[in-house]
């Protein structure tokens, strides 16, 4: 690769997405960023290449036995570089700046896969790893498997005959405030796979909600991931708080826990998470 490509790619890994092609990369010791990355690589059949992962790769359990760099939006340059990787694979979002800068410097190649929240999105994410990696048949065969899985799903969506479900996504109920998705999100994209449609459509991103924001937000459900902590809250902790008790989803006790990586990753389980997420949305009164 030449000095002039390899500062175009590190570039990009700090502003744009970019789309992998199959290049000649040194695959022997990759360093996985993003729990959608990891699980694609190990969907493959070559996690054998990787030498560590960031903390969002929680899946499968075995890729819990690599090194650690840390948290993807808070990496130091020196973890990920005492792995001697030759390839960094790794999601949009990874720094900070100043770790990408070192990086760069250090002349790793690196490449930055789509992650669109949207169906082709995950088709986009699979070839550019496999591309990357060099095995374009394999990333052929699992893109085909996930095509049609997803497929599915969308058929069972389209053929529904109940209205569809007004869904909250709530990231965090931290310090008393509601913090939700409203669109071009991985929720807002997860809810629109398995015909939901999102409460929140009035901004773009995760903001603080008012209580009259949620009022007119009128959700039906509310979804969470299913996490511990400070960001977490139970149904009764939940439907208690002033913003969301007069909603639908208190009235009703809507609300949907399920594991944030299978729900929000994008990856090659997607079509599973939207179709636990639009059976329990059907069974809803």
């Amino acid at each position: 690769m030449t000095r002039r490509n390899l500062l175009q790619g590190l570039a990009v890994a700090c502003a744009l997405p970019l789309v992998a092609t199959a290049q000649p990369y040194d695959t022997a010791r990759v360093v996985s960023i993003g729990g959608a990355t990891t699980e694609i690589v190990y969907a493959l059949g070559e996690a054998d290449r990787l030498v560590a992962r960031d903390s969002t790769s929680a899946y499968p359990a075995e890729a819990l036995d690599l090194p650690d760099i840390g948290y993807m939006r808070a990496l130091a340059a020196e973890g990920v570089l005492s792995v001697e990787p030759t390839l960094i694979l790794t999601e949009p979002g990874a720094g900070p700046p100043e770790t990408i800068s070192v990086l760069q410097a250090a002349s790793v190649p690196m490449v930055v896969v789509p992650a669109p929240y949207s169906a082709d999105g995950i088709i986009a994410k699979i070839t550019a790893i496999g591309d990357a990696l060099g095995v374009p048949d394999k990333a052929q065969v699992l893109a085909d498997d996930v095509r049609a899985a997803l497929d599915d799903v969308a058929a069972q969506v389209a053929s529904d005959e109940t209205a569809p479900k007004r869904v909250l996504f709530v990231l965090s109920t931290q310090g008393g405030r509601i913090m939700a998705s409203g669109t071009n999100t991985a929720a807002d994209g997860i809810i629109a796979m398995a015909g939901g449609i999102n409460a929140i459509d009035q901004f773009e991103g995760y903001r603080q909600l008012t209580a009259e924001a949620i009022s007119v937000a009128a959700p039906d459900v509310v979804l969470m991931m299913d996490r511990e902590g400070d960001h977490s809250a139970s149904a009764e902790a939940l439907f208690a708080m002033p913003e969301i008790a007069t909603t639908p989803a208190a009235q009703s006790g809507a609300l949907v826990k399920m594991d944030g990586l299978l729900l929000l990753g994008f990856g090659p389980r997607t079509p599973q998470a939207a179709q636990a997420l639009h059976d329990v949305l059907q069974g809803q009164g």
